[in-house]
């Protein structure tokens, strides 16, 4: 269940449109319903412009972090300008060329409207949009919500979950809307973990055994196929796993090449071949395209990123998280703090990004802001970078498109704030959107690992993730329409991880 970023319709001075604008005469009169306006002057005997703005036609509410587009056409302009009702509205101001088009993030909650006025040798004219109501982020709703503990996640000594799904339906041992995790530890050992499991999600959940096997060996991400058939990357065991949902294990992807596989997501068929996106700590991410649960092809689509560190403390990217709606990947590069975007990743071919990490630039992390070269080097680009990022290790979708994304808090030192979730915005300017949320409040560091998203038939935002330092998964979920505070964490609708 997704909200549309860019929200347009067309109103143009000298005309009423969709019952929104009322254009005005030269003598300064003016009128107008649903928020939008226009006005005019003239002067000596040329022909006044013409502009016409394309916006909401009516009032529209949008979430904190998305965009609206808008878009204009003049004829007898030779200059326009732009302005905004509010100083929310984002980066339209000042001098516009007489047609043109831009997207525009509004900075903060709030309402505003846009106005663009332009001159020519009969004088001016201006139009303005219906009103944009701004709502809070998804991230500052939920920190007013209560979280819950659904479940243990231990299993049979194993601990420390990292990765963390949710089933997109029932089949074998799995229910739809499970939440499927693994763990990475085994007692105090680091990377030893070797169980996959699952949760009823409903408080008070006591997890079931799915898988549990050698090449597992420090389980660390899962991605889930329609069938309920779980991708495992495994860092320890230096290899990817496919576990049936009743638990048996098998190694179709045996004859790629990984060192050290660290992420996974899946991308369903859209217009391209199903596929995999897989990240390791050599710094690379890969595509396998399936037919089925079986490999088709495997292409290395970028390489140079920064991976460093052992278990615990492992600097790589991670968190892959995949926008089906705009074809786009996410990755979360721990060590540069940072969070990168590869649009249209399903056209990017081999080799087709090769990311300047400048990894030995530094001693240790964090490393310096990557760039990006090669065939496809347009298609990548960093949304988000530094504080509040802090060796960031996981994100997940929300509804509106934003990401949730979690630090892994290696390294932190006294005074700065453990365990955050920070939303970052693919289109508003520098990415972070409003205040991030503290997910675990005892005050130890490096509880956030795997984060699941969905929306349910109430139109509830609910964010699953894992408590490293309860070994639990948790849940909180923004109100129901018209609820305080109820909570119906089942029946998920969409999922990623």
């Amino acid at each position: 269940m997704r909200v549309v970023r860019a929200l347009t319709a067309a109103v143009a001075v000298g005309v009423i449109a969709a019952g929104v604008l009322v254009s005005c005469g030269g003598d300064g009169s003016s009128g107008g319903s649903g928020g939008s306006s226009s006005s005019s002057s003239s002067y000596g005997g040329s022909a006044m412009p013409a502009v016409s703005v394309t916006s909401p036609a009516t009032a529209v509410t949008i979430t904190l972090g998305q965009a609206v587009t808008l878009a204009w056409t003049s004829s007898g302009a030779s200059a326009c300008t732009a302005s905004a009702s509010s100083a929310i509205g984002g980066a339209f101001s000042g001098s516009q060329s007489p047609s043109g088009q831009a997207s525009v993030a509004p900075t903060a909650a709030g309402s505003v409207s846009y106005t663009l006025r332009c001159s020519g040798a009969g004088g001016t004219s201006s139009a303005t949009s219906a009103m944009v109501t701004v709502s809070p982020s998804i991230l500052s709703v939920l920190a007013t919500q209560k979280i819950t503990t659904i479940g243990s996640t231990l299993s049979a000594n194993d601990d420390n979950p990292y990765g963390l799904v949710i089933a997109p339906s029932s089949a074998g041992l799995i229910s739809q809307g499970d939440l499927v995790v693994c763990n990475f530890n085994n007692g105090a050992v680091q990377g030893s973990g070797t169980t996959i499991i699952g949760l009823h999600p409903a408080a008070g959940a006591t997890p079931y055994l799915i898988a549990q096997s050698a090449s597992l060996e420090g389980c660390n991400a899962l991605a889930m196929l329609p069938d309920d058939s779980i991708v495992a990357t495994a860092f320890t065991a230096n290899t990817v796993v496919l576990a049936s949902p009743a638990g048996a294990i098998t190694t179709p992807f045996a004859s790629d090449s990984f060192a050290s596989p660290w992420g996974a997501t899946y991308a369903a068929a859209n217009g391209h071949a199903a596929a995999l996106y897989l990240s390791d700590v050599g710094g690379s991410v890969d595509r396998i395209e399936l037919s089925g649960d079986a490999q088709a092809s495997f292409t290395q689509i970028a390489s140079g990123f920064c991976g460093s560190g052992t278990p615990g403390s492992v600097f790589a990217p991670a968190g892959l998280t995949y926008d089906a709606s705009s074809d786009t990947l996410y990755i979360v590069d721990t060590s540069s703090n940072s969070v990168v975007a590869f649009a249209k990743v399903s056209s990017i071919g081999a080799a087709g990004i090769a990311v300047n990490g400048q990894c030995a630039s530094v001693a240790a992390p964090p490393t310096p802001t990557p760039t990006f070269s090669g065939p496809s080097a347009a298609s990548a680009r960093v949304i988000a970078h530094g504080s509040p990022l802090f060796t960031p290790i996981s994100a997940a979708l929300l509804a509106d498109g934003d990401l949730i994304v979690g630090n892994g808090d290696i390294n932190i030192g006294p005074g700065q704030t453990p365990n955050l979730a920070i939303e970052i915005s693919p289109v508003l300017p520098g990415g972070f959107v409003g205040q991030p949320l503290q997910l675990d409040t005892s005050g130890t560091p490096g509880a956030l690992f795997g984060i699941a998203t969905s929306v349910n038939s109430a139109g509830q935002q609910i964010v699953y993730f894992n408590d490293n330092n309860t070994n639990a998964v948790m849940v909180v979920a923004t109100p129901a329409a018209g609820d305080a505070g109820g909570m119906p964490y089942g029946a998920a609708e969409t999922s990623t991880h």
